[in-house]
């Protein structure tokens, strides 16, 4: 049998994120906006998802990229409370918030310098709480 690796400091310990919606196609349009991007959306039944960015042709759990989804299923909803997830705003975080209320969202904690680069925290257009994060 063969020995799995460990989580190292070689990987990531984050490798998947959903982001719960309750408006996909607004929520789409938000993060595309702010961030400058085009995301992909998919269909399985009842449940949209759209997808950030990423190369599907890479392993997630071992390629150090992590990805995720805006996710809008029947067993999830948007909320302010938990997790918070830090989004790539890169190069530089103030272009993204400038986008942020405009397109509908609420900046809760301005850019802020930390030792490794500057973050933000953001509502977006269905009301979770998500960080943003860039070295400038």
């Amino acid at each position: 049998m063969q020995s799995l690796k460990k989580i190292d400091e070689t990987t990531n310990v984050i490798t998947w994120f959903e982001i719960p919606v309750s408006d996909i196609d607004r929520a789409k349009k938000f993060y595309e906006t702010i961030l400058d991007i085009e995301m992909v959306k998919r269909a399985d039944g009842n449940d949209e998802a759209v997808f950030f960015p990423f190369n599907p042709g890479v392993v997630q759990a071992t390629s150090g990229r992590v990805t995720g989804i805006l996710s809008k299923t029947a067993r999830n909803n948007p909320s302010g409370n938990g997790t918070v997830v830090y989004i790539n705003a890169s190069p530089y975080i103030q272009t993204v918030l400038d986008k942020v209320e405009q397109t509908g969202g609420k900046i809760i904690a301005p850019k802020m310098q930390i030792p490794a680069g500057f973050i933000a925290i953001i509502i977006d257009t269905e009301g979770n709480k998500i960080g943003l994060y860039a070295e400038q």
